[in-house]
């Protein structure tokens, strides 16, 4: 009898995961995403004008297909950055050897990296492992993960989320379409992704979608996710996010399918959210609500203001309810603001009103609260409709050990 785990599966995929050599821990670090047939593609990447050379490489392997990909090959151990022209070479080779062994065009291939910046790749050992890769694919659950698991680095778990809904067709009956989603991320989290070594993010779905159509459901998709997320403020010269539309499932999507869209959204802010609970030696999730700004844009603005604060984030690791760090970064985020209208609460806890201490500001209370392990900041402006929920994290003698230590 079949797994149900296998029904959360999209259709007209295969992965798989490999030990290629490039993690010290000698761990799977090499992995497949692999499309029977070429899959529509829509893709977004970081904003950073330091860029790995396998981006480099998509954008043009996306323009030259027509936004369609046969297979995503994902190293983890190295970011193949700042490397030069040997980068470059290197991730043209692995593209050629992918694509002789699934027949198909170099051009079809979509290779990511992560791991540590300015190391040559030993793109000889990815070549090696190839064939055995290739062999090793399947369609299971279980194959899934172990993708989600190789393309780790400083993260604790493999982060994985899926959806399931039915698109109704004109002759009446519906139409099963999957969603699954993995990723890896756990610092140098700031996404700023535009037409955006860290995050990594690969979407699946069984729906037939066309290239233009997909790109237009991702983008907004993204800015409710992914750009809406800090763990340190660095924006990672590999960030990518990738999506694919196999179409084997049956079940066609056109423009302005609000099930669809929902079902997208909701997968890449799970995905987020648990980049944010990974954060490298993190002990607090802090969800930022920020409402009454000019507009979005401000609120945004107010938003990473404070989650990139190094004040407020050691004020959050030790529990300290120190307001004042919170309107100091409000007023220094660029936003329009008027002092004497700002509201701060702590969960349900009255922290400030009109730019002062809350009369029933209890300093107990709000250290008892600020103590769990998640909780929620609202600050109202009254300056407009503008808002923003934002995810971060507090910033720790940990997070200071692991960042030392990472390439040595």
């Amino acid at each position: 009898m079949a797994d149900a785990s296998q029904f959360l599966i999209p259709r007209g995929f295969r992965f798989g995961a490999i030990k290629a050599g490039l993690k010290k821990s000698g761990r799977p670090d090499f992995a497949l995403i692999v499309a029977d047939a070429p899959a529509a593609a829509a893709a977004a990447f970081t904003a950073n004008r330091v860029i790995a050379a396998p981006l480099i490489l998509d954008k043009q392997h996306l323009r030259a297909t027509g936004s369609r990909v046969r297979l995503a090959a994902i190293n983890a151990g190295n970011a193949n950055c700042a490397a030069g022209e040997a980068g470059l070479a290197a991730a043209r080779a692995t593209c050629a050897a992918a694509a002789q062994l699934f027949h198909c065009l170099p051009e079809e291939v979509f290779p990511s990296s992560t791991g540590v910046i300015g190391v040559p790749l030993p793109v000889e050992k990815l070549i090696a492992v190839l064939p055995a890769l290739a062999e090793s694919l399947g369609s299971g659950f279980d194959n899934f993960q172990q993708v989600a698991q190789a393309i780790l680095t400083t993260d604790t778990v493999e982060k994985t989320s899926f959806a399931r809904l039915e698109i109704p067709t004109p002759a009446g009956p519906t139409q099963e379409v999957r969603i699954a989603a993995l990723c890896k991320g756990s610092g140098m989290i700031h996404p700023q992704l535009v037409p955006h070594a860290t995050m990594l993010v690969y979407i699946l779905t069984d729906a037939a979608v066309e290239p233009p159509i997909l790109d237009a459901y991702l983008r907004p998709s993204i800015d409710l996710s992914f750009n809406r997320i800090s763990v340190d403020g660095d924006t990672s010269t590999n960030d990518t996010v990738l999506l694919l539309a196999s179409g084997a499932g049956g079940a066609t999507i056109g423009p302005n399918n609000a099930a669809f869209a929902d079902a997208l959204t909701q997968v890449c802010t799970s995905l987020a959210r648990q980049m944010v609970a990974d954060g490298e030696g993190i002990t607090h999730v802090v969800e930022l609500r920020i409402e009454g700004a000019a507009n979005d844009a401000d609120a945004l603005r107010i938003a990473k203001a404070i989650a990139h604060s190094p004040l407020v984030k050691t004020a959050w690791a030790g529990a300290d309810p120190n307001w004042g760090r919170l309107i100091a970064a409000i007023g220094y985020s660029g936003a329009l603001i008027d002092p004497n209208r700002i509201d701060i609460d702590f969960g349900v806890l009255p922290i400030c009103r009109d730019g002062a201490r809350a009369p029933s500001f209890d300093e107990s209370a709000a250290h008892a609260y600020i103590a769990q392990p998640q909780f929620s900041i609202s600050i109202h402006l009254h300056q407009g409709p503008g808002s923003c929920t934002f995810w971060t994290t507090d910033l720790t003698v940990q997070y200071i050990h692991i960042n030392a230590d990472y390439s040595t």
